[in-house]
């Protein structure tokens, strides 16, 4: 990574960078969650309709933090799995409240070990979510509080990355300068071009190891945290 200056300070994505659904959030999940609704869905179908729903989040022209836009995409997921009725958007938002559960996540087996190492080496560490997750619940649940400091998600303050706003509110609680600071997620709009476009570097990482597409110059692409300190 070409740089102007050392890097000091590292953000972190949480969702699918640092912790990964468990079954609750799979197509057998939701399968139970529609079923208490008597909602008919097949989970076999829930791949696909991740793929086909993804566009919901990936679209907001207006980057607001509105639980309506997690319900409407939940309740597209539903419908791609061939749920109908009444009953859907309850459903939706059940699924939507869970999420915030630290419980029905699991830590990358990478996490822990990374984390430390780099706070070892004398980088400060925070996290920026657009998830409604509690994050000080998060660092406490997965034992990251003496590894994580300050921390920003998009319920708390009210817009979505990519939004330079959230980025600039992290930077602050952080008490660090865009050019000293890395953002380090899985997704390509919200946290690379979401960075950069709010004056961080940026690295991608691409844990299923599929090729991404139209990453920006200079953004490095990794598998797994380990490969992250050659590039700081």
């Amino acid at each position: 990574m070409s740089v102007s200056s050392p890097v000091s300070t590292i953000f972190f994505d949480v969702d699918f960078t640092l912790i990964y659904p468990g079954p609750t959030f799979q197509g057998e999940g939701y399968h139970r969650f529609c079923e208490a609704h008597g909602i008919a869905v097949d989970p076999a179908r829930f791949a696909a309709a991740i793929a086909a729903s993804s566009r919901i989040l990936d679209e907001v022209e207006e980057p607001l933090y509105d639980d309506r836009l997690f319900i409407g995409y939940t309740a597209s997921v539903i419908a791609h799995m061939g749920g109908t009725g009444p009953r859907v958007d309850a459903a939706a938002r059940e699924i939507y409240q869970a999420w915030a559960t630290n419980h029905h996540f699991a830590l990358y087996d990478d996490v822990v070990p990374v984390l430390a190492d780099l706070v070892a080496r004398g980088y400060q560490l925070g996290a920026i979510s657009n998830s409604h997750r509690c994050l000080t619940a998060f660092r406490e649940h997965f034992a990251l509080a003496d590894l994580i400091g300050p921390a920003v998600s998009s319920f708390e303050h009210g817009y979505l990355k990519p939004h330079a706003s959230i980025f600039r509110e992290a930077l602050a609680r952080a008490g660090v300068a865009a050019s000293a600071a890395v953002m380090v997620g899985d997704s390509l709009k919200a946290d690379i071009e979401g960075a950069l476009a709010a004056g961080l570097r940026a690295v991608l990482i691409r844990r299923s190891g599929d090729p991404p597409v139209a990453v920006p110059d200079g953004v490095p692409v990794i598998t797994t945290l380990h490969e992250l300190a050659r590039h700081l």
